[in-house]
């Protein structure tokens, strides 16, 4: 000890100083060396793993309790709505304190989409003297449905009680998350389909929830249709869109009603008349996430119980081509005598049973949209009063719509030259909405885009009349066959 005080007497405070500061920047170089090595030598999910242990032994857990919120349930299907708000929740807590963030935007968004990244903490104060504090956790390792671990661990003193965190503060952070979902208009609207190869299998930056335990993968939904620009009859547009408005503000009446708040459309029509575009333009309106479910990629009722079910809150489900996927014929086994199977293993009433049925209290807010080219397949059950709220016929190019279209296209609002010839051909010929869309795509110049529709109508009567004259011509070859 006198050796240290002489020392210190000798050379002054300058040496102890600059001695604090020689073994402070070796400590530094040190763990900075190990971090590299460590990052270089380590797989990434040992790394992750690593963190998360340091980050357990350094924060002191004595007097605070820890809440985990996982991503989905324990069942693996159904997505966690405390995740989900909490996720959408803690976007606004975001301050110049945060040093992780997840940053990204689509070509429709005006601004910046900002979210926590993983193993970034979150402070939070409730009711001025509670303290809460957030932390995104990502293990690396997969669980057996091949997704991402994500959770949040929401930790707080000992003091404030459980009670009042489970009682008080959650509900208050679902509330607000239900606030921003309805006041967020710039949400990214993603897109869901089973065992797709891109996209991800999480809620990314995004946000607004992603597909549970059903193998769902997403992306971003840039379609461009909107019922602005829809090419559609003005009359059944405006009954479309007053329709949805009633959706969104009719909580309480289903309440009063005991109705779940879901509506049921049916689309049918030729293929092309425009039915993937009126879905888009209806998320675009609601703000709410589409699932694509092609019912022929589905084997067993189970499955398709667990994908209906691992669908989120606020979302379009779309069951697409509903006569053909859905079958109950049979077919006999060949060159065996044993009976009739069914050819499809997904049946109509473990369908109906989401629609209508018990299953109805696993989700809220719910659009189920079924589409198909040919009605005269569908089952009669499918039109049970009741079943399906609105059936939507998507028909051919009629004169009103062409009107529309050359307007959001050309910008063509009066009367123009061609119209006349263009209306008189739309009468008696059959084309697409899209096909119509597809002519007036190939030039800014009115003129010459217009004309290239009067083509198209003028193929489409030549073609008709050929195909008329070889079903005159097999139908005497038939006769004389006959005679």
């Amino acid at each position: 000890m006198d050796s240290i005080i002489s020392m210190y007497n000798a050379t002054g405070f300058p040496f102890a100083k600059s001695t604090i500061f020689v073994a402070f920047a070796t400590f530094a170089a040190t763990m900075k060396l190990i971090r590299s090595m460590t990052n270089d030598m380590l797989p990434r999910p040992a790394q992750s793993y690593l963190e998360s242990a340091l980050h357990y032994l350094i924060t002191p857990t004595w007097n605070r309790i820890t809440i985990v919120v996982n991503e989905v349930h324990d069942d693996m299907i159904s997505r966690n709505q405390v995740y989900d708000a909490a996720e959408a929740y803690l976007r606004t807590k975001i301050s110049s304190c945060t040093k992780r963030l997840r940053v990204g935007k689509t070509p429709q968004q005006s601004s910046l989409n900002v979210s926590v990244d993983k193993g970034q903490e979150i402070l939070d104060r409730f009711d001025n003297n509670m303290e809460l504090k957030w932390r995104l956790v990502s293990n690396e390792s997969q669980n057996k449905n091949g997704h991402e671990n994500r959770f949040f661990e929401l930790s707080f003193n000992k003091k404030f009680k459980v009670d009042r965190v489970l009682n008080e503060y959650l509900p208050f952070v679902l509330a607000r998350a239900k606030e921003i979902a309805y006041n967020d208009v710039g949400k990214v609207v993603k897109l869901y389909t089973r065992n797709c190869s891109f996209g991800n299998n999480e809620s990314g930056s995004g946000g607004g929830g992603g597909g549970g335990g059903a193998d769902w993968g997403s992306i971003n939904l840039d379609h461009p249709a909107t019922f602005e620009t829809l090419g559609m009859d003005p009359e059944l547009k405006a009954a479309i869109v007053e329709d949805l408005r009633g959706f969104l503000g009719g909580k309480e009446f289903c309440k009063k009603a005991g109705k779940a708040r879901q509506r049921c459309y049916l689309l049918y029509g030729p293929p092309g008349t425009g039915k993937s575009s009126l879905i888009a333009a209806m998320a675009d309106y609601l703000k709410f996430d589409v699932y694509d479910l092609e019912l022929a990629s589905l084997s067993s009722n189970s499955e398709l119980r667990s994908s209906l079910m691992s669908t989120t809150n606020r979302s379009i489900v779309v069951i697409r081509d509903v006569d053909c996927c859905v079958g109950m014929e049979a077919d006999r086994l060949p060159g065996t005598e044993q009976p009739y199977e069914p050819r499809n293993k997904v049946s109509l009433s473990c369908l109906f049973s989401f629609v209508d049925g018990l299953w109805l209290s696993c989700g809220d807010e719910r659009i189920i949209v079924f589409t198909t080219n040919y009605s005269y397949r569908l089952d009669p059950a499918l039109s049970c009063p009741g079943r399906v709220d609105m059936h939507i016929h998507m028909s051919y190019c009629s004169s009103q719509v062409f009107k529309l279209l050359a307007s959001d296209y050309l910008g063509v609002h009066d009367r123009h030259a061609l119209f006349g010839e263009i209306e008189n051909l739309l009468e008696n010929e059959h084309v697409t909405v899209d096909q119509v869309a597809e002519e007036l795509r190939k030039s800014e110049n009115a003129d010459i885009a217009l004309r290239g529709v009067v083509n198209l109508l003028k193929r489409k009567r030549m073609e008709a009349h050929e195909i008329e004259q070889d079903r005159n011509r097999w139908a005497r070859r038939s006769v004389d066959g006959e005679k």
